[in-house]
């Protein structure tokens, strides 16, 4: 299969002050809440700005254009959802250290089956936007 787009086009994003830097945001896919609440932080983060939303699958899939664009960001913010720190070890695997996790059960929230509050999403969203300062 070839890839199309090419990937080195993507655009910087904003964060805080400085248009110029680029932060990608990776979030957790898993079935609990704290999959959920991850992802919908990290879509919350993009439309308001504060970064853009990238594949964590792609570079699972040894993307190679994709590792490189998130070799080449400013920082990428992490945000796993549990313990197993899924996307921490991926990009550790990459040895990609431009990399900042969040983990949505360090923010008092225990990790269950069913669905994710806006208060939980909120929590999360703004500790993101606390280490991007």
């Amino acid at each position: 299969m070839t890839q199309t787009n090419n990937l080195k086009e993507v655009p910087a994003c904003c964060c805080g002050s400085d248009s110029s830097r680029t932060v990608l945001l990776y979030a957790c896919s898993g079935a609990a809440n704290v999959g959920e609440i991850a992802d919908r932080a990290a879509r919350e983060l993009a439309q308001a700005g504060d970064g853009r939303m990238f594949c964590q699958a792609g570079l699972g899939a040894d993307v190679e254009p994709m590792i490189q664009v998130a070799r080449d960001a400013d920082l990428n913010v992490v945000i796993d959802g549990c313990a197993m720190e899924c996307g921490k070890k991926l990009f550790e695997k990459l040895g990609l250290a431009n990399c900042v996790q969040i983990k949505v059960t360090d923010l008092d929230i225990a990790k269950e089956q069913g669905r994710a509050t806006g208060e939980q999403v909120a929590v999360t969203v703004a500790k993101v936007r606390e280490v991007l300062k």
